[in-house]
């Protein structure tokens, strides 16, 4: 039964459930509402909370453990000797998963007959795939073959069990909350704390799901350096990824991809935080209202569009612009449109709205009070927005350049169109370079093994780039209590 069916079944028995309990209370109570603990509805939604929040529980359950089991299981079949040298259990195993998927593929189309049919043999197997257009392996050994075999069986197998068990305990809720639907049971009670239980587990999404995204990015990147070394990692001054197949060793330094990511962020910055921070005091302290109500939003427009548009101005404005002024018919400092001033200044624009949105909300909450006593003691309005108005709302003008500053360490696609994809250690901003989160993503596509160490450099590349982000976060946080005791 396919997943979607499960779970349109268990809502259905959920919502028969809701109009079955409704009508059974009613009908314990005569049909008199004013004889009930609680208004109809709760008893129906006893029933119907009773049948959704196991059974979907148990299913979420079932699909995170599942994959882990089968794979430890099947995992035991494959023998040390089927590992060659160089590569791990997670690489046979990855060969096996696309092995299953083919066979599973050739099982929907009634392709069998020509491919698991032609015996254990796993050439016919191979050659029978390659035909139906299923093509899983160029080199597909017996071992491989088995355990493929075996893993598709258990999966099967368990997501039969899993559709049973979760009808059994949709059936259970079902039973068990019609008979609770009786005219003096607290069902109001009962249903108002199942949804505060909801609520809190809502609230937790956001901390678990940083849990889960830090515990992923540390056990991938201990797999990682299990394959390659964390030394040559952390030290290594070049980046160059070689891939199955293509001979040669890969060196995979990630200094010249962190260069890259910090030198356009702080070219991005440069460009972002004066022209959004003046804008910001000019919307807060200059503009009028008139003027305010259309240039606030105009300017907010820039947030809106998409990145790949502002690579494409990168790519076909910024970059000629600057070639013309810089390049061999100009200065001669720069030999193609793609450089980390053309990524940079994209960027830059692009976090100007950052910036002058959240520091214009910032400096509008700075208590009308502290202008007014410093025009008191006679100082101007430069005065006061220099020395009073900016140190007071300085805590808050840390956190929007520390949310650009994020901004422009995440960002991709302006990179990989006006910086270009060359990893390198240079001051030459116009010059191509390259950043963490462009390599992330060429790591992970393209025909290399997800369990290599070329693919599972991207997770110690993301790691690597969140503790740079957490150590910023922390940097801004320490200034932020300084001056907030300063100005409470």
């Amino acid at each position: 039964m396919p997943l979607l069916w499960l779970i349109v079944i268990v809502f259905g028995i959920a919502a028969a459930g809701y109009i079955l309990g409704r009508a059974r209370a009613l009908g314990s109570a005569g049909g008199e509402i004013r004889q009930m603990h609680s208004l109809p509805s709760y008893y129906g939604s006893n029933v119907a909370m009773k049948v959704l929040a196991p059974s979907l529980l148990l299913l979420l359950i079932w699909l995170v453990v599942q994959p882990v089991w089968i794979n430890m299981s099947v995992s035991g079949m494959i023998p040390e000797g089927e590992i060659a040298e160089g590569s791990n259990l997670g690489l046979v195993m990855a060969e096996v998963r696309r092995t299953a998927d083919g066979l599973d593929a050739a099982t929907a189309a009634g392709l069998m007959t020509q491919t698991v049919a032609n015996g254990s043999d796993p050439v016919a197997v191979t050659e029978g795939l390659k035909d139906a257009g299923q093509i899983v392996t160029s080199d597909l050994t017996p071992a491989v073959l088995s355990a493929a075999q075996a893993y598709r069986a258990e999966q099967a197998f368990a997501h039969l069990v899993m559709v049973i068990a979760v009808l059994a305990v949709a059936g259970l809720g079902f039973l068990w909350g019609m008979k609770e639907a009786h005219f003096d049971f607290r069902a109001r009670n009962t249903v108002e704390k199942g949804i505060k239980t909801l609520l809190i587990a809502a609230a937790s999404i956001a901390i678990l799901t940083t849990i889960g995204i830090v515990l992923s990015l540390i056990f991938n990147t201990i797999e990682f350096f299990r394959l390659y070394p964390a030394a040559d990692f952390f030290t290594l001054l070049e980046w160059a990824p070689s891939f199955s197949g293509r001979g040669g060793s890969s060196a995979l330094g990630i200094l010249p991809l962190l260069w890259g990511t910090l030198y356009i962020s702080f070219v991005a910055l440069v460009v972002s935080v004066p022209i959004g921070l003046f804008a910001a005091v000019y919307l807060s302290e200059y503009a009028g209202p008139k003027m305010r109500a259309i240039a606030k939003p105009l300017l907010e427009v820039l947030a809106g569009i998409p990145t790949i548009v502002y690579g494409l101005f990168a790519l076909l404005t910024i970059g000629p612009i600057l070639l013309a002024v810089f390049g061999d018919d100009g200065l001669g400092w720069m030999q193609g449109q793609r450089a980390v001033m053309t990524a940079g200044i994209a960027m830059g624009i692009m976090l100007i709205p950052f910036v002058s949105s959240l520091s214009d909300d910032i400096i509008n909450a700075v208590p009308q009070s502290l202008r007014d006593g410093s025009y008191g003691l006679g100082a101007t309005k430069s005065e006061t927005i220099k020395q009073v108005i900016l140190p007071a709302a300085l805590p808050g003008i840390v956190g929007a350049i520390l949310l650009a500053a994020s901004r422009a360490i995440g960002e991709t696609m302006i990179v990989v169109l006006g910086a270009g994809a060359a990893a390198r250690l240079s001051l030459n901003p116009f010059e191509a370079m390259t950043t963490v989160t462009a390599k992330i993503v060429s790591q992970l596509t393209g025909d290399s093994d997800f369990a290599s160490p070329e693919a599972l450099v991207a997770f110690a590349l993301g790691m690597s780039l969140f503790v740079i982000t957490l150590g910023l976060n922390v940097i801004a946080l320490a200034i932020v209590r300084k001056y907030r005791e300063q100005y409470d």
